[in-house]
Protein backbone atom coordinates (compact mmCIF):
# COMPACT_ATOMS: atom_id res chain seq x y z
CA UNK A 1 0.00 0.00 0.00
CA UNK A 2 1.40 3.40 -0.99
CA UNK A 3 2.00 5.94 1.73
CA UNK A 4 -0.06 9.10 1.86
CA UNK A 5 1.79 11.99 0.22
CA UNK A 6 1.77 13.97 3.47
CA UNK A 7 4.54 11.63 4.70
CA UNK A 8 6.98 13.02 2.14
CA UNK A 9 5.81 16.61 2.41
CA UNK A 10 8.25 18.78 4.32
CA UNK A 11 7.04 19.98 7.68
CA UNK A 12 8.56 23.38 6.82
CA UNK A 13 6.22 23.75 3.84
CA UNK A 14 3.10 23.28 5.99
CA UNK A 15 4.32 25.10 9.10
CA UNK A 16 3.69 28.60 7.62
CA UNK A 17 0.12 27.50 6.86
CA UNK A 18 -0.37 26.54 10.52
CA UNK A 19 0.98 29.94 11.57
CA UNK A 20 -1.17 31.80 9.03
CA UNK A 21 -4.29 29.95 10.16
CA UNK A 22 -3.59 30.86 13.78
CA UNK A 23 -2.69 34.49 13.04
CA UNK A 24 -5.79 34.94 10.88
CA UNK A 25 -7.81 34.19 14.02
CA UNK A 26 -5.78 36.47 16.29
CA UNK A 27 -3.43 33.84 17.68
CA UNK A 28 0.38 33.86 17.47
CA UNK A 29 3.32 31.99 15.96
CA UNK A 30 4.64 31.42 19.49
CA UNK A 31 1.41 29.61 20.37
CA UNK A 32 1.80 27.40 17.28
CA UNK A 33 5.40 26.69 18.34
CA UNK A 34 4.27 25.87 21.88
CA UNK A 35 1.75 23.36 20.52
CA UNK A 36 4.34 21.72 18.24
CA UNK A 37 6.86 21.52 21.09
CA UNK A 38 4.24 20.14 23.50
CA UNK A 39 3.24 17.43 21.05
CA UNK A 40 6.72 16.40 19.89
CA UNK A 41 9.20 17.31 22.61
CA UNK A 42 11.34 19.38 20.23
CA UNK A 43 12.93 22.38 21.91
CA UNK A 44 13.04 25.79 20.18
CA UNK A 45 16.46 25.14 18.62
CA UNK A 46 15.58 21.60 17.50
CA UNK A 47 12.31 22.81 15.96
CA UNK A 48 14.17 25.55 14.07
CA UNK A 49 16.69 22.96 12.85
CA UNK A 50 13.90 20.68 11.58
CA UNK A 51 12.36 23.59 9.71
CA UNK A 52 15.71 24.57 8.21
CA UNK A 53 16.45 20.97 7.12
CA UNK A 54 13.05 20.74 5.40
CA UNK A 55 12.41 17.48 7.26
CA UNK A 56 9.46 15.50 5.91
CA UNK A 57 6.49 14.80 8.17
CA UNK A 58 7.31 11.12 8.56
CA UNK A 59 10.84 11.84 9.79
CA UNK A 60 9.70 14.83 11.83
CA UNK A 61 7.41 12.64 13.94
CA UNK A 62 9.50 9.46 13.82
CA UNK A 63 12.48 11.34 15.29
CA UNK A 64 10.52 13.49 17.72
CA UNK A 65 12.42 13.53 21.02
CA UNK A 66 9.41 12.82 23.22
CA UNK A 67 5.89 12.44 21.92
CA UNK A 68 3.62 13.72 24.66
CA UNK A 69 1.71 10.87 26.32
CA UNK A 70 -1.27 13.21 26.84
CA UNK A 71 -1.75 13.37 23.07
CA UNK A 72 -4.00 10.30 23.44
CA UNK A 73 -6.52 12.70 25.02
CA UNK A 74 -6.90 14.52 21.68
CA UNK A 75 -10.30 13.64 20.24
CA UNK A 76 -12.37 14.94 17.39
CA UNK A 77 -12.66 15.12 13.63
CA UNK A 78 -10.04 16.40 11.18
CA UNK A 79 -10.49 16.06 7.43
CA UNK A 80 -13.66 14.07 8.06
CA UNK A 81 -11.87 11.42 10.14
CA UNK A 82 -11.87 10.93 13.90
CA UNK A 83 -8.26 11.33 15.03
CA UNK A 84 -8.64 8.72 17.76
CA UNK A 85 -9.67 6.12 15.15
CA UNK A 86 -6.66 6.53 12.83
CA UNK A 87 -4.65 3.32 12.89
CA UNK A 88 -1.50 4.48 11.07
CA UNK A 89 0.74 5.94 13.83
CA UNK A 90 2.50 8.69 11.86
CA UNK A 91 -0.70 9.81 10.15
CA UNK A 92 -2.38 9.94 13.55
CA UNK A 93 0.43 12.19 14.87
CA UNK A 94 0.00 14.51 11.90
CA UNK A 95 -3.75 14.69 12.44
CA UNK A 96 -3.24 15.30 16.18
CA UNK A 97 -1.22 18.37 15.23
CA UNK A 98 -3.88 19.46 12.72
CA UNK A 99 -6.55 19.12 15.41
CA UNK A 100 -4.55 21.17 17.93
CA UNK A 101 -4.01 23.96 15.38
CA UNK A 102 -7.75 23.88 14.59
CA UNK A 103 -8.51 24.27 18.30
CA UNK A 104 -6.09 27.20 18.51
CA UNK A 105 -7.72 28.90 15.53
CA UNK A 106 -11.15 28.39 17.06
CA UNK A 107 -10.10 30.36 20.13
CA UNK A 108 -9.71 27.54 22.62
CA UNK A 109 -7.56 28.37 25.66
CA UNK A 110 -3.97 27.07 25.54
CA UNK A 111 -4.39 25.13 28.80
CA UNK A 112 -7.25 23.18 27.26
CA UNK A 113 -5.45 22.70 23.94
CA UNK A 114 -2.44 21.28 25.80
CA UNK A 115 -4.69 19.02 27.87
CA UNK A 116 -3.53 20.45 31.21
Amino acid sequence: MAKHRIYTTSFASVYPLYVAKAEKKGRTKSEVDEIVRWLTGYGPKELAAQLKKQTDFETFFAKAPRLNPSRALIKGVVCGVRVEDIEEPILQEIRYLDKLIDELAKGKEMEKILRK
